[in-house]
C-alpha cells in the first residue's frame, strides 16, 4: 500500500491556470449529462496559495485547510468490505466509477467508491478530493471515513447515506399521472434546500481560503435516513480568490445547466459561480423539473430560461411549483421561494446574494414549513355541549 504522500504526482494539485485556454462552447440540451471541460483537479499547491493569501490584505487568516489526514485502506480491506464489489452492492455509477456499499472491520457502513481507470475522472480529482475532504468538515459535507491508494488502485471511502442522491428522490423518472407517485413535501424540499446553502456557505464565508465547489447539482446532494443533505464529490473544487473577488480560469468544469454564464462566456469565476447553481438546485426543488431534459419541449429543455420569464410577474409564480406538490404549500411561501431562486440566477455575477443571507431567508421558510407540518394540537373537549366556568 502507498501513503497519500507517495503516490500524489508533483503536478497533482497545480491548478489549470498555465494550461491552454479553450474557449467554452454552450452544448445542446441533449448532453446535459456531460461534464464541461475536462474532469481536471485545480487545487493550487499549499506554497503557491500560501503565498498569495499573504498577499491578499492585512485581513488574511492562517489557512484551515491542512495537509491529508484521511484514514489510509489497502485494497484488500475494501475488496473484503464490498465483499469483492459484489453487484447487489452497487450504489450508483458515476464520472468518477462506481459507488459500492461496503461494510469495514468494525462494522461501519460505508460508501466506497472506485476510481475508472478508463474514466473522465483522474488521479488529480482524487487527490484534490481526498485533501479537500479530509480537511473541511461540517454538518452538511459528507465526510470522508478514507481512502485506497494501493498500486494503480484509486478509491474513496465515504460515510454512507441510506437515501441516496436528491436527483433519485425529486427528478422522479416516472411521472405519468396515471401511476401518481408520492413526490417530496414541501417541508422537506426546503429542509434540503437550507442544508445545501449552509454548505455552501461553510466553503465560502467560513473555509480559508475560500472553497468554490464548481459542482453542485441534484445528483452530488446525498441524503441520510433523516433527509439531511451532504454535498459529495469534490473533485472539481478550487481554493479560490478572497470573498467578493475574481478570477480567470481558463477551462470551464462543470456540468451544463448549472453553470454561471459569465464562468461559460469568459471563465470568471468566484463564489458567486456556485451561487448561481444553488439557483438552479432550489429551481428544481421548487418545480421537480430537471436542469436540462432533453425530453421535454424545445422551449423547456432547459429549466433556467423556462423559468425566467415567469420571474418577472409573481402572479405565474404558482407555475412553477412542481406537480406532485399537489398544492400542499403556502403560497407566500412559495412566492418566497422563487424570489431567492431568482436573485441567485441573476446574470450580473454582483446582483446575486451571498450564501448566507440566502441561507437566512432559506431558514425561516424551512422553519414556517416545519411548524405547518407539525399536527395542530385539538380543542379540549366539552361534554354535551357545557360551557366552562372560564367562557361563562
Amino acid at each position: 500500500m502507498s501513503c497519500f504522500a507517495c503516490f500524489k504526482p508533483a503536478s497533482a494539485v497545480d491548478d489549470d491556470d498555465g494550461e491552454e485556454e479553450s474557449k467554452a462552447v454552450p452544448l445542446p440540451a441533449s448532453t446535459s449529462s456531460k461534464r464541461l471541460g475536462s474532469r481536471r483537479g485545480s487545487l493550487r499547491s499549499s506554497s503557491t496559495r500560501s503565498n498569495s493569501i499573504h498577499q491578499s490584505g492585512p485581513q488574511a487568516r492562517p489557512s484551515n485547510i491542512t495537509s491529508c489526514s484521511a484514514r489510509a485502506f489497502t485494497y484488500a480491506q475494501l475488496v473484503t468490505a464490498t465483499e469483492n464489489f459484489r453487484p447487489d452492492c452497487l450504489l450508483g455509477e458515476g464520472g468518477f466509477g462506481r459507488v459500492y456499499r461496503g461494510r469495514l472491520e468494525d462494522g461501519l457502513l460505508v460508501a466506497v467508491k472506485q476510481l475508472d481507470l478508463n474514466g473522465v475522472q483522474g488521479n488529480r480529482e482524487f487527490v484534490v478530493e481526498v485533501l479537500m475532504l479530509s480537511s473541511l468538515h461540517h454538518e452538511n459535507l459528507v465526510s470522508l471515513v478514507g481512502y485506497c491508494a494501493d498500486g494503480e488502485q484509486r478509491l474513496l471511502v465515504y460515510e454512507y447515506m441510506a437515501l441516496g442522491s436528491l436527483a433519485d428522490h425529486l427528478l422522479l423518472l416516472d411521472r405519468d399521472a396515471s401511476k401518481p407517485q408520492p413526490g417530496l413535501s414541501w417541508e422537506t424540499r426546503m429542509r434540503v434546500a437550507l442544508g445545501a446553502a449552509r454548505g455552501l456557505e461553510y466553503l465560502h464565508e467560513t473555509a480559508n481560503p475560500v472553497v468554490i465547489y464548481r459542482d453542485l447539482k441534484s445528483s452530488n446532494v446525498l441524503l441520510n435516513d433523516a433527509f439531511c443533505p451532504k454535498l459529495s464529490d469534490f473533485g472539481l473544487a478550487k481554493l479560490g480568490p478572497a470573498a467578493g473577488a475574481v478570477e480567470r480560469s481558463p477551462r470551464v468544469m462543470g456540468t451544463y445547466g448549472y453553470c454561471a454564464p459569465e464562468y461559460i462566456r469568459t471563465g470568471q469565476l468566484s463564489v458567486k459561480s456556485d451561487v448561481y447553481s444553488f439557483g438552479v438546485l432550489l429551481l428544481e426543488l421548487i418545480t421537480g423539473r430537471r436542469a436540462v431534459d432533453s425530453a421535454r419541449p424545445a422551449s423547456e429543455q432547459v429549466l433556467v430560461t423556462w423559468a425566467t420569464p415567469m420571474f418577472k410577474d409573481s402572479k405565474r409564480y404558482k407555475e412553477l411549483a412542481d406537480p406532485l406538490l399537489r398544492g400542499e404549500f403556502p403560497e407566500r411561501d412559495l412566492n418566497q421561494a422563487v424570489a431567492v431562486a431568482a436573485m441567485c440566477l441573476q446574470d450580473q455575477a454582483s446582483a446575486r446574494p451571498c450564501m448566507s443571507d440566502a441561507a437566512v431567508a432559506l431558514s425561516f421558510l424551512a422553519e414556517a414549513a416545519a411548524t405547518a407540518a407539525q399536527p395542530q394540537p385539538l380543542p379540549p373537549n366539552q361534554p354535551n355541549g357545557e360551557t366552562s366556568l372560564e367562557e361563562a
